[in-house]
C-alpha cells in the first residue's frame, strides 16, 4: 500500500519534467516531438500503472532485504540484492504503461488509449514489453546505486533512538536519486529509443551496447546524455518524494495495523 501511494504520487506530480525528458531523447528531436505542447499526454497509462508498480517494487524489495539479511553482515550487498530483484519483479507491471506513456508523449497525433490500440494491432501484446530488458537494464543499475546510497544517509541521519523524518528520508532519497540518475543517463536514452523505435527497424532488433554504439557515432557521444538536467531533476525531486512519501505511508499504516 505505501509504496503504491509513493509511486503514484511521484508518477502524476513530476509527468511534466518526464515528458520533456522523453521529448529531448526522442530521435526526432524535442520540438518535432511536440515540445512544450501536451505535456500531460500519457498521463492515463502511466496514472494506471504507478501504484501496482510502487506495490510490487517494494514488496519485493522488503521481502528480499527481510530474507537476506540474516545470512550476511554485509548490508550494502542486500540493499543491491533487494532493488535489483524489486526493479525486475515491478518493471513486469510498469513496462506496458511505459510503452504507452512514452509513444503517446513523443507523438502529438496519440492519446495513451489511442497509443495502446495502435501497439497491441502493430506489435501484439509482445509490443507492450518493447524494451522491457532495456528498461530492466537501466533500472537495475539505478537502484543498484540508489537505494545502498539511500539507507546509509538514513542511517547516519537518523536520530538518537533510531527514528526518521519524512523530510530526512524524503532529502536522502532526492540526493540518492540525483547521483543515479545522472550516472545511468545513457541507459535510459536506449531504453527510450527502443521504445519509440517502429517494429523491425535496426534500433528495435538491437542491443544495448549496440545502440549506445549508434547514437554515438551518428550522433555524437553527447546525445547519450540527452535529457540529463530533466532527468536529475525529475529523479531528485522523485526520491524526495518517492521514497519520502514511502516511508512516511509505511509509518503511518504500520501504526494503523498496531491500534
Amino acid at each position: 500500500m505505501a509504496g503504491g501511494v509513493a509511486g503514484t504520487l511521484v508518477d502524476v506530480a513530476l509527468f511534466p519534467i518526464d515528458t520533456i525528458k522523453t521529448r529531448l531523447q526522442s530521435s526526432n528531436g524535442f520540438f518535432k516531438s511536440g515540445g512544450f505542447r501536451g505535456i500531460y499526454k500519457g498521463l492515463l497509462s502511466v496514472s494506471i500503472g504507478s501504484f501496482p508498480g510502487g506495490a510490487v517494487f517494494f514488496c519485493a524489495y522488503e521481502f528480499t532485504k527481510v530474507t537476506l539479511m540474516p545470512f550476511t553482515n554485509q548490508s550494502t550487498g542486500v540493499y543491491m540484492a533487494a532493488a535489483s530483484f524489486g526493479e525486475m519483479a515491478g518493471c513486469l507491471v510498469r513496462v506496458p504503461t511505459e510503452v504507452v506513456k512514452q509513444r503517446a508523449q513523443a507523438n502529438m497525433k496519440l492519446n495513451s488509449y489511442s497509443a495502446l490500440v495502435f501497439t497491441i494491432k502493430d506489435e501484439g501484446f509482445r509490443g507492450l514489453y518493447r524494451g522491457y530488458f532495456k528498461t530492466v537494464m537501466r533500472e537495475v543499475p539505478f537502484s543498484f546505486i540508489q537505494f545502498p546510497i539511500w539507507e546509509y544517509l538514513k542511517e547516519r541521519l537518523a536520530n538518537p533512538d533510531g527514528s526518521l523524518t519524512a523530510l530526512t528520508s524524503g532529502l536522502a532519497g532526492g540526493l540518492s536519486g540525483a547521483i543515479s540518475g545522472a550516472i545511468t543517463t545513457p541507459f535510459d536514452v536506449v531504453k527510450t529509443r527502443a521504445m519509440l523505435a517502429e517494429k523491425e527497424t535496426d534500433i528495435a532488433r538491437s542491443g544495448i551496447l549496440r545502440i549506445m554504439v549508434k547514437i554515438g557515432r551518428e550522433e555524437g557521444v553527447s546525445r547519450l546524455f540527452s535529457g540529463l538536467i530533466p532527468r536529475v531533476i525529475w529523479l531528485a525531486l522523485g526520491g524526495f518524494v518517492f521514497l519520502g512519501a514511502y516511508d512516511r505511508c509505511k509509518h503511518i499504516l504500520t501504526n494503523f495495523q498496531q491500534l
